[in-house]
């Protein structure tokens, strides 16, 4: 699906969200699942909204999507504001764990891509012991920059050898998403998630926030505890420039146009450097 219309979605400074809750969100994945369908499905928050926006790429990439699941409480704010009274939170690390549990997906073998040395296996660990009817197709871990092409195709190969259903791919934003772009053509049938830091909050690294704390929309304040050092210069910009812009969106002083794509999208050997030229930033 390629998100042009926002008839149906949630326009957030430009970028089109799904007005989308976690059985809905759970119920179209089994769908693309049962029917084979491949492509990426991106969560996101307040963070990819603000780094599209510096990096329109990014946000061609988000319209390229085959799912814009809402991350964050301040897209769920927005969205609600225009009528999608049933838009909820659906996090990367809540929709992971949901999938591991949910039986309907016992038969779906999973690969797990991203996280410092050691985190993916880790991971692989964690989610067997948690859930024991898991198929743990393999794990990555890739190195701090853009797959070459010849890695691309290598590591194309071994999603359609291991016969992975499901790509979980944990690095950063835009990288993941950029990742997701590019080796989307190379694939058979895998549906990737871009879940960002849910390797480390699944394997003790990160401290989750308790419920009430998400749901007030301060987990980003819980997590800025844990790494104020990485986090503090992140958080302060891109945090008050949301709420100036949202402001100008919701009272009508300036208009921000959902971004668009084609609906084919390029191939490694189609899209050169410098058309994704998109800054790099801190995972999750």
């Amino acid at each position: 699906m390629n998100l042009n219309s926002s008839g149906t979605t949630a326009t957030v400074l430009g970028v089109l969200v799904e007005p989308l809750d976690m059985e809905t969100t759970v119920a179209r994945i089994a769908h693309y699942l049962e029917a084979r369908r491949k492509g990426y499905i991106c969560l996101v928050g307040v963070h990819g909204i603000m780094t599209a926006r510096r990096n329109p790429p990014l946000a061609r990439i988000y319209a390229g999507a085959t799912m814009m699941v809402p991350d964050g409480m301040p897209t769920v704010w927005v969205g609600r504001s225009q009528g999608f009274s049933q838009m909820q939170r659906v996090a990367g690390p809540d929709l992971m764990l949901e999938i591991f549990r949910r039986k309907e997906f016992a038969h779906y073998s999973h690969f797990f891509y991203g996280g410092r040395d050691g985190v993916a296996e880790q991971l692989r660990q964690t989610m067997t012991q948690r859930f024991p009817w898991a198929r743990i197709a393999g794990t990555l871990t890739p190195p701090f920059r853009d797959l070459t092409t010849a890695e691309e195709q290598s590591l194309a190969d071994m999603l359609h050898n291991v016969r992975a259903d499901i790509l979980w791919v944990g690095i950063s934003t835009p990288r993941q998403e950029r990742f997701m772009m590019r080796i989307l053509p190379l694939l058979d049938s895998t549906l990737m998630f871009g879940v960002g830091a849910a390797f480390d909050f699944h394997t003790g690294r990160i401290e989750d926030a308790p419920q009430w704390v998400k749901s007030a929309g301060l987990q980003w304040l819980h997590r800025l505890v844990q790494d104020p050092r990485r986090l503090l210069w992140r958080y302060l910009s891109n945090n008050s420039m949301f709420l100036w812009h949202i402001l100008l969106q919701l009272t009508g002083v300036r208009s921000y146009p959902p971004y668009k794509t084609e609906p084919r999208i390029a191939g490694p050997k189609e899209v050169t450097d410098g058309s994704v030229a998109l800054t790099e930033d801190c995972a999750g």
